[in-house]
């Protein structure tokens, strides 16, 4: 069974910053492109970062150039997302993703086809 499992939400002050992780199993996504996206309460699915399989080339979101990192350990088939200056705004459930076939990058979310279950972030002002 494929699986996605994200860790490292939880609750941070404005301007704080935060680690996400999510770790595959079931198969290896070392030559595919994985993603993370977040989801607001009564919002639709939105951007965040992707990297390429095997981690030569990265896109984000506008909203998070420059605070927020993305990066992935092969030998752990495991992607991690750095946070850092996070705003209230930044409030959301954080999905990771992989695409089943592709190497590259894609910033719809019909174009990925496995999901992790989320974990809430939740940024205080």
């Amino acid at each position: 069974q494929v699986q996605l499992v994200e860790s490292g939400g939880g609750l941070v002050q404005a301007g704080g910053s935060l680690r996400l992780s999510c770790a595959a199993s079931g198969r290896t996504f070392v030559n595919n492109a994985m993603g993370w996206f977040r989801q607001a309460p009564g919002q639709g699915r939105e951007f965040v970062a992707a990297i390429t399989g095997g981690g030569r080339g990265t896109s984000f979101a506008d909203s998070v150039k420059g605070r927020f990192t993305i990066s992935r350990d092969t030998a752990k088939n495991t992607v991690y997302l750095q946070m850092n200056s996070l705003k209230p705004e930044e409030t959301a459930v954080y999905y990771c993703t992989a695409r089943g076939r592709d190497y590259y990058i894609s910033r719809r979310p019909q174009d990925y086809d496995t999901w992790g279950q989320g974990t809430q972030v939740t940024v205080s002002s």
